[in-house]
């Protein structure tokens, strides 16, 4: 159970340079394609999170967790913190190994990414890098597992990720969890054994699909009451009160009691889109602001995909999401996809 006097989000895990970089098509090997354009911005699931946290207005603290180089990247990280009001405090500084960066490539037309990742100190946050004795805040976000090598490390068949879960639970946190979209067999053995310490958890539909080894499309479409029965999966592995799926179309929330709902995603108009890298943190980053403060499941769920929807007006994570208000006009501007049939 949370502490009610707490308040506030931490997260922790990928503190990312992101090199977001613009071309016209994603070329055949041997190649060469055109880089239009190029921007350097935050990445890495707490990086993300908490920074759209900052820009969304978010009326309570915000703290990082994490590892980071002693070098340019890590310093442009501190400060890019400071100007958003995120602690940093417990943002370790690594003499041994550099900050952690990924190239972005993002095709100007279709907005699809592909991303070239350099591990450097992120791959060596561990469970002692986590001190909740000193934090006050509320909740707690890890991302991403899959690509948080020394915290996916099994000990004695458990993910030491799992630890640092329990720990925030035990200090009175509620705990959310997000993965990393990787094509690998891992997510039966690191991700799964992490939901029953895990209050919310976010995840694609691919990812879903590899949790659960479940189809979810029918004739080529995302089938929702296919996504619905492999939510259901995701908690009888023990999550505690909602597993959120995401997908272009839609979001969809499910719990434990049998309480369900759809939200359908913003039809931003394809000229304003300019890179879905990010959409996923923009989404749970609206979602964990209402949840923080006691909104409706239906009220997070839209505040999420208005944020998701602002982070596509930029090739970067985060540039184009605005204040609540800001984001939450976008759906009134350009309205919802229908439900789901």
């Amino acid at each position: 159970m949370s502490v009610p006097s707490r308040n506030g989000i931490r997260a922790g895990g990928n503190w990312i340079v992101d090199h977001v970089k613009l071309i016209d098509r994603w070329p055949p090997e041997d190649a060469l394609v055109r880089i239009r354009s190029e921007t350097r911005s935050n990445g890495g699931s707490p990086y993300n999170l908490l920074k759209n946290l900052a820009k969304l207005g978010a009326p309570f603290p915000l703290e990082g967790v994490g590892l980071v180089g002693d070098d340019d990247y890590g310093r442009f990280i501190r400060a890019d913190c400071a100007r958003h009001g995120i602690d940093a405090t417990d943002l370790h500084v690594s003499r041994e190994f550099p900050t952690s960066y990924t190239d972005v490539m993002t095709v100007r037309e279709t907005g699809r990414r592909t991303f070239f990742h350099q591990a450097g100190a992120s791959a060596h946050l561990a469970p002692d890098h986590f001190d909740f004795t000193r934090t006050g805040t509320r909740h707690l976000h890890l991302g991403y597992a899959l690509l948080l090598d020394a915290l996916d490390e099994l000990r004695d068949g458990s993910p030491r990720a799992r630890g640092v879960l329990a720990r925030a639970r035990s200090a009175g946190l509620t705990t959310s969890l997000d993965c990393v979209s990787e094509h690998s067999d891992r997510f039966q053995t690191i991700v799964l054994p992490l939901l029953p310490e895990v209050d919310l958890v976010f995840a694609n539909e691919f990812e879903l699909a590899k949790l659960t080894g479940a189809a979810l499309e029918r004739e080529g479409r995302i089938e929702p009451a296919l996504i619905a029965a492999a939510a259901g999966r995701l908690l009888d592995h023990g999550v505690r009160t909602w597993v959120v799926i995401h997908f272009p179309a839609a979001v969809y929330a499910r719990s434990p009691d049998g309480r369900e709902f759809w939200q359908p995603s913003v039809m931003i108009p394809p000229p304003l889109i300019a890179g879905a890298a990010g959409a996923g943190d923009a989404l749970a980053a609206g979602l964990l602001l209402g949840w923080h403060e006691g909104w409706t499941m239906p009220e997070c769920l839209r505040l999420g995909v208005c944020a998701a929807a602002a982070s596509l007006q930029h090739p970067s994570c985060s540039e184009s999401v605005g204040r609540m208000a800001e984001c939450l006009a976008l759906g009134e501007r350009y309205g919802f996809r229908p439900l789901p049939a």
